[in-house]
């Protein structure tokens, strides 16, 4: 079992920038691709960020260039720099764990923090 909690939300104007970080407890983070999703009031979750177990990372194009995802296994946490933040970047910030063993998937979710982008 995997607890994910994430941090960093905030009210930020257009134009800041914000690093969100999510921590996880449990075994074997360093074996979990890890993600960052949004949504937005009446739309549909949106991957944004995604960082593999062997640190590969992508992004949606909504945030490419301006969001980095990292991971720091010795601390359990996986982070999101934002920068150059747009209102249309405000929504509920939740982070995901992913890998399979074998044939088995084992997911989890965090509880997700806001970001509200706005002067």
């Amino acid at each position: 079992q995997v607890q994910l909690v994430e941090s960093g939300g905030d009210l930020v104007q257009p134009g800041g920038s914000l690093r969100l970080s999510c921590t996880a407890s449990g075994r074997f983070f360093s074996d979990y691709n890890m993600a960052w999703y949004r949504q937005a009031p009446g739309k549909q979750r949106e991957r944004v960020a995604l960082i593999s177990s062997v640190g590969s990372a992508g992004y949606s194009d909504s945030v490419k260039g301006r969001f980095t995802i990292s991971r720091d296994n010795a601390k359990n946490t996986v982070y999101l720099q934002m920068n150059s933040l747009k209102p249309e970047d405000t929504a509920v910030y939740t982070c995901n764990a992913r890998r399979v063993v074998v044939s088995t998937q084992y997911e989890y979710w965090g509880q997700g923090t806001q970001v509200t982008v706005s002067s």
